[in-house]
């Protein structure tokens, strides 16, 4: 498996929020998982650091994000800067394909809700932030909202109360009609408020359980970017 196969992967699992914050990544378990060496496991661990995806701490290795409650506010705060501003320059530039792809989406999302799927709406739910951004056209500000909303989904995963997805798929769809309709003041203060509101909305949950295995989760996604392709059975280890 090539490099950057790997990373698509981790990718996923990252920006899925699926693993607790603070997981430890270790080089030893990837490569027997990836079944890869360690060399090329740390080099995408480095790539996924440079991305802020995963924080990488001198001789202790690489962990998933944990941002503290200060950083959470100042995350917010930098998506409700650029997310308004992204929404604000399309509503006077949205192509009818781009609207017909941001309706896809948004139904997507409600389907998700409606069969309980909360995985899946998850997910969705981030891309819907990534879709925005990738249409811009523009790579800085769309790596700027991978990075950012990157380390925000994890947070709504672990701490978000499972009821406020309503409001979160409601606030999307309010979103997309604002924009569809070239409303530009209405689409940029509907994002702020929905942003402000995810903040709000995250609130701390009691661990009931020590969460997925590692495997489990890489396994989950590894058909997404292979095609249906599975891992090497490895069980689990200590990192």
């Amino acid at each position: 498996m090539d490099e950057e196969t790997i990373h698509a992967i981790l990718s996923r699992v990252l920006l899925a929020g699926r693993l607790p914050g603070g997981t430890k990544l270790g080089e030893h378990r990837l490569a027997e998982i990836f079944d890869v060496s360690r060399e090329r496991i740390r080099k995408v661990l480095h790539r996924l650091g440079h991305e802020r995806l995963i924080e990488v701490v001198k001789n202790r290795g690489a962990f998933t994000l944990a941002p503290d409650p200060n950083e959470i506010r100042v995350i917010f705060e930098a998506r409700r800067i650029l997310e308004g501003g992204i929404v604000a320059h399309l509503a006077d530039t949205l192509s009818p394909d781009q609207v017909e792809a941001l309706r896809d989406h948004v139904e997507r999302e409600t389907e998700a809700l409606k069969t309980g799927d909360r995985q899946t709406w998850l997910k969705l739910s981030a891309e819907f932030h990534f879709l925005l951004a990738s249409m811009t056209g523009n790579p800085l500000i769309i790596q700027q909202a991978r990075e950012l909303v990157g380390r925000t989904t994890m947070l709504v995963a672990f701490y978000e109360n499972s009821a406020a997805a309503q409001c979160g798929c409601a606030e999307h769809r309010t979103i997309f009609r604002a924009l569809a309709s070239g409303e530009r003041a209405k689409a940029s203060r509907m994002m702020t408020t929905h942003l402000a509101m995810i903040e709000t909305r995250l609130r701390p949950m009691a661990c009931v359980d020590a969460g997925p295995t590692l495997e489990s989760v890489i396994a989950e996604f590894m058909g997404d970017v292979m095609g249906g392709a599975t891992l090497r059975a490895a069980a689990p280890q200590v990192a």
